[in-house]
């Protein structure tokens, strides 16, 4: 799996991916909320699938 989510992307798709859980654990969204999980894993894992297929690379460095 090649790296493809640079660190300010990252960043991004972290804190958005732990407020829309925290906006649907409390209820102040449905259940929608949870696909917070999504960018929260694509943010941890530093790895996009969609990147992948549109040819997208946000990290700076290549890594082996």
């Amino acid at each position: 799996m090649k790296l493809n989510v640079g660190t300010v992307d990252r960043v991004l798709r972290i804190l958005a991916g732990l407020v829309l859980i925290g906006l649907a654990a409390t209820g102040t969204v449905g259940l929608w909320g949870w696909i917070g999980v999504v960018p929260l894993a694509t943010g941890l894992f530093r790895f996009c699938p969609a990147y992948t297929l549109l040819g997208i690379n946000t990290c700076p460095m290549e890594r082996k």
